[in-house]
């Protein structure tokens, strides 16, 4: 079985973080290919391995996987044992509901605030930032106290949900957005996983400069 998963610069991008802290997580070995973004020839390295030209993508032998989320779900599937959906129907459900949020919402987040691992750029959020925010503590919020239990992460043990949401942990520290002492402690669980760790390291000790906002 061969696993390998295409990212772009981890300073930069998020979606390429989330399939990758799973992987991590779920114990399995992969190779990885980083190809650097907004450079001459980025798309067509990428477009060596992904369909849609855009990263992240999984290869697994002859299969293809080039959405983030998708990847996610597949990992989860070749390592049942690591429950990266939490086991019980319930807290599942409302999981896999927070992910899709994420995966689908927070534009002004997105826009105004973009991943930029290494940065620290304290800045005043605009109204339509603020309500992406607020969303966002409430979510976190509602999970850990609801299905979080004695765990550190949105529903006890790490999960996919959590993966969907390390960049926005990236981004609440680069803009340093104060926040409630639930979702601050939430933030630091994630920034002390080892995996999370690992990826950071990695993001300061690239060379390239993008042009963020």
């Amino acid at each position: 079985m061969t696993l390998i998963l295409i990212i772009g610069n981890k300073n930069y991008s998020s979606w390429s973080l989330r399939p990758w802290l799973v992987l991590r997580q779920s114990g399995l070995e992969f190779a990885e290919v980083r190809i650097p973004l907004d450079q001459p020839d980025t798309g067509d390295r990428i477009r060596q391995y992904s369909p849609s030209g855009r990263v992240p993508v999984l290869q697994h032998d002859d299969l293809t996987i080039w959405e983030s989320l998708a990847i996610c779900e597949y990992i989860a599937e070749l390592a049942p044992d690591r429950s990266l959906w939490p086991v019980d129907a319930s807290a599942r459900a409302v999981a896999r509901a927070v992910s899709a949020e994420m995966h689908s919402g927070f534009s002004d987040l997105r826009s105004q605030m973009p991943v930029d691992c290494r940065a620290r750029r304290p800045r005043m959020a605009t109204p339509a930032v603020q309500r992406d925010i607020d969303r966002i503590v409430e979510l976190w919020q509602t999970c850990r106290q609801q299905f979080g239990g004695t765990g550190d992460f949105l529903f006890g043990d790490f999960s996919i949900a959590d993966a969907m949401y390390a960049p926005v942990v990236t981004r609440f520290v680069t803009y340093a957005v104060p926040l409630p002492p639930i979702a601050q402690a939430y933030v630091e669980a994630i920034e002390q996983l080892p995996a999370m760790q690992e990826w950071l390291a990695a993001a300061a000790a690239e060379t390239e400069v993008l042009d963020t906002p």
